[in-house]
């Protein structure tokens, strides 16, 4: 990373002319807002070594691959001095979220995950934020999406973007939790913003929320337990204590930010790349079970489903399958692939028609 900072001879007023600058072309890019930090992230780091320590992350390797670049920015990006962090609201017009859980034939996906990939949406739109910055003044810079070893929720809370809840998730006053988060490492030494104070109060309306009692205490989550990591983090069998409290969640869980007063004030996107696709927002189990590989790469290239892969797709769907007790053509969807080619999907679909065969022995097919 390369210092050349020669427009900006006049001092730190200047920089206070840019970073206002910076704030307004991010909210004029999409962005709900844009805040900017310094890079010490002592005071979280403890708490990131112990997490891992305790084998929480699971079986997500890259959480301690890279050592502590992920808590010491200039170490992963030499010359970095401050972070930009952006957040940019993603919920989109669509049937309730609510409504959809508790109709066992539908399928679930977390809300976020609807649309177009938002690691491209956000990208593209922070790639020319610095490229704007760099009109104005040559900096060192990286753009980050949640695709590298970045600490996005404490570096958005010491950007003064909210302050993170007892779900681990970034809140905001003003809109809620479903947001995405972004940064731009840079060697500008921007003046800071100032982190705003946490308002949870005594309010704990997440943590019993968890189906899996995955937050096991206030800023706790243990990885191995959370739907969002068992049904997309999780390469191999989903252990069989979560299956049944996994409900028909087929992509990743809402319920901690559902039950969140905060999310009252939650705003929809403008943003159309995130509007549902393929009627994701309320589609059948049955009918997503029944997509063929091609299918599935078909209609989820572009989206973040696109990751897992038609193999854990179709055993996420199996497992919610399971739990659609007395949802007509169930049977039938999983007795269809009872022969599937993959191990995992066979045993996953034999678990589900064993749930059929104990709870409803005259389900319908």
């Amino acid at each position: 990373m390369s210092l050349g900072h020669d427009k900006l001879s006049g001092g730190q007023g200047d920089f206070a002319t840019l970073a206002a600058s910076i704030k307004a072309w991010g909210q004029a890019l999409g962005f709900d807002e844009v805040g900017i930090s310094d890079i010490d992230l002592g005071d979280a780091e403890p708490g990131l070594l112990a997490w891992l320590d305790a084998g929480c992350h699971g079986e997500m390797d890259y959480m301690y691959k890279h050592g502590l670049k992920r808590s010491r920015p200039a170490e992963l990006v030499p010359g970095t001095c401050r972070v930009i962090s952006v957040r940019m609201s993603y919920l989109a017009q669509g049937e309730s979220p609510h409504a959809i859980l508790q109709c066992p034939g539908k399928a679930y996906v977390s809300r976020y995950a609807l649309g177009r990939d938002y690691h491209k949406v956000l990208r593209s739109r922070l790639q020319r934020l610095a490229d704007r910055i760099s009109a104005e003044t040559p900096h060192g810079y990286r753009v980050f999406v949640d695709s590298a070893p970045v600490m996005e929720v404490a570096l958005a809370e010491k950007a003064g973007l909210g302050w993170r809840g007892k779900h681990t998730l970034l809140l905001s006053r003003q809109a809620g939790s479903f947001f995405f988060l972004g940064e731009i490492y840079t060697d500008l030494p921007l003046p800071l913003d100032v982190p705003k104070s946490g308002h949870c109060g005594d309010c704990s309306a997440c943590i019993p929320a968890c189906p899996t009692g995955a937050i096991v205490a206030p800023y706790r989550v243990d990885a191995r337990r959370c739907i969002s990591y068992l049904t997309i983090e999780l390469k191999d069998a989903i252990p069989e204590e979560f299956r049944r409290p996994i409900g028909n969640r087929i992509y990743g869980c809402d319920d901690c930010q559902l039950v969140c007063p905060w999310n009252r004030f939650a705003r929809s996107s403008f943003v159309s790349d995130f509007t549902p696709r393929h009627g994701l927002d309320g589609a059948g189990l049955v009918e997503l079970f029944l997509w063929s590989k091609v299918n599935f790469e078909e209609r989820m290239t572009g989206s973040p489903i696109y990751r897992i892969g038609y193999e854990r797709w179709s055993r996420n769907i199996a497992v919610a399958l399971g739990n659609a007790i007395g949802v007509p053509k169930a049977v039938a969807a999983l007795e269809s692939r009872r022969n599937d080619p993959s191990a995992m999907v066979r045993e996953h679909v034999l678990w589900a028609l064993r749930q059929h065969d104990i709870l409803n022995p005259e389900a319908a097919v």
